[in-house]
């Protein structure tokens, strides 16, 4: 079992800045690919950043450059809009590499990311 704790979520203005962590506990040596996934109020849950324990990093198509998820998982988001607004989950996946939702075994419970004007 793996437990996924996540902090650093907020209130910002339009081009600022947050980082998310994401803290691990359990059964961490079994996490082969950690990534981070936003819900929105009435959305589905979309793919912010996924990384494996080989570095290999893919983003979600809206990322456009401005963030960044470093080796420790953590997820350095710049030049925020407010349809960046959502919750942000971290999640946990055994495998190799994994991309879908259904994929990812364990998730947090989520940080608040707000941006407003």
């Amino acid at each position: 079992q793996v437990q996924l704790v996540e902090s650093g979520g907020g209130l910002v203005q339009p081009g600022g800045s947050l980082r998310l962590s994401c803290s691990a506990s359990g059964s961490i040596f079994s996490i082969n690919t950690m990534a981070w996934y936003r819900q929105a109020a009435g959305k589905e849950r979309e793919l912010v950043a996924t990384r494996n324990n080989e570095g290999f990093t893919t983003y979600g198509d809206f990322v456009e450059g401005r963030f960044i998820m470093s080796r420790d998982n953590a997820l350095q988001m710049n030049s925020l809009k407010p349809e960046d607004t959502a919750m942000y989950y971290c999640a946990s996946c055994h495998r190799n590499w994994c991309a879908k939702v259904t994929d990812f075994g364990s998730w947090g419970q989520g940080t608040q990311v707000t941006v407003f004007s």
